[in-house]
């Protein structure tokens, strides 16, 4: 999600009290756990609606940061970029990778323990494992119709 996540001087597990629509764009751009699955390309089966997660990523995904290089403008390069927002997060909640914040509390679920809200750093979702770093491979390398022979099970 957010390429910058300031999660300094925040509510103490403001998450754990406000409901995801009332909380300001600190508080939802925090939530972002910096793990880069959102940004992967996915592949819905059109008769069951499973979505099937690739390890081909966005071409704006930065593979060693997990990041987006240019998430303030990134529609002008990606207008299919859902952004996740709390008055459109019931249609694109099921989207969302199984480890994110965003589909966890929307779901009614805590947060991970390796979230960095939990732990006070960046890092720990990429010291857990569930970070997609140095696993991708750039859309831009992948023709579409070979995205099938991509598909990887979720890092959890």
């Amino acid at each position: 999600m957010s390429n910058h996540i300031d999660r300094k001087d925040l509510s103490p597990r403001f998450w754990e009290r406000k409901p995801l629509r009332k909380l300001n764009d600190r508080e939802w751009e925090a939530l972002c756990d910096g793990c880069g699955k959102c940004c992967l390309n996915k592949l819905e089966d059109e008769e069951t609606g499973e979505v099937a997660l690739t390890c081909v990523a966005c071409r704006l995904l930065d593979d060693d940061s997990c990041l987006c290089a240019q998430y303030e403008i990134r529609h002008q390069f990606v207008p299919e970029c859902i952004v996740l927002r709390p008055d459109n997060i019931d249609e694109h909640a099921y989207w969302m990778p199984e480890t994110c914040a965003y589909r966890l509390l929307w779901e009614g679920r805590p947060l991970y323990d390796w979230h960095p809200l939990i732990t006070g750093d960046p890092a720990s979702v990429h010291a857990a494992g569930v970070s997609i770093r140095h696993r991708t491979v750039p859309e831009f390398e992948v023709p579409e119709e070979d995205w099938e022979d991509y598909i990887i099970e979720e890092p959890v």
